[in-house]
């Protein structure tokens, strides 16, 4: 009997909205680093590695404005120090919520400062971490909540995974980074 897919487990109901950022930049040497952040250790995604952001909320004119809201919050990254160059595909997630993503070149901080309620640390990832195979991986895993245990596709960050709705996001997105669709 073979193991079903994370991607088999049924999506709830009236998804929630919400919105994340994707930042990315060229360090000194030029070359392309994907900003993540790793949730501080409560929550239903505690612990684990995300791009900033979060729900909408209502004075949030556009799912963009949430995106940029939430990582001038979590992270103090300045909307003035963001392009966005792309709305990404929406990832619906099993915690309720439907990701909106956006593709944004930044200009990176000389110190990252974040919430640290919510941010455990930001990390840097370069995009050759995330082309390398070596890195890739799969294995099953049984979490609460889900009915039975599900292969789960992931990427080692150091000593984390990358996994889930940000596995989702950046897995479609590194090979049309490679092929330099946005001038980042």
């Amino acid at each position: 009997m073979s193991i079903p897919s994370i991607s088999d487990v049924p999506l709830p109901k009236n998804l929630r909205e919400s919105a994340v950022l994707v930042p990315v930049f060229r360090d000194a040497a030029g070359h392309l680093q994907i900003v993540m952040v790793r949730r501080a250790a409560f929550g239903v995604h505690g612990g684990q590695l995300a791009f900033p952001g979060g729900k909408r909320d209502p004075e949030d004119a556009t799912l963009e404005a949430t995106a940029l809201r939430e990582a001038h919050e979590e992270v103090s990254l300045l909307p003035g120090n963001v392009e966005v160059l792309a709305a990404l595909p929406t990832v619906p997630v099993l915690s309720g919520f439907c990701i909106a993503p956006f593709l944004g070149r930044i200009r990176r901080p000389e110190v990252w400062e974040w919430q640290t309620h919510e941010i455990d640390e930001v990390l840097e990832i370069p995009l050759p971490h995330l082309t390398n195979e070596a890195n890739h991986t799969e294995e099953e895993w049984q979490l609460p909540g889900w009915p039975s245990a599900r292969r789960v596709p992931f990427y080692h960050i150091g000593a984390y995974k990358l996994w889930g709705a940000s596995y989702n996001i950046i897995r479609p997105l590194i090979p049309r980074l490679l092929a330099g669709e946005w001038e980042v």
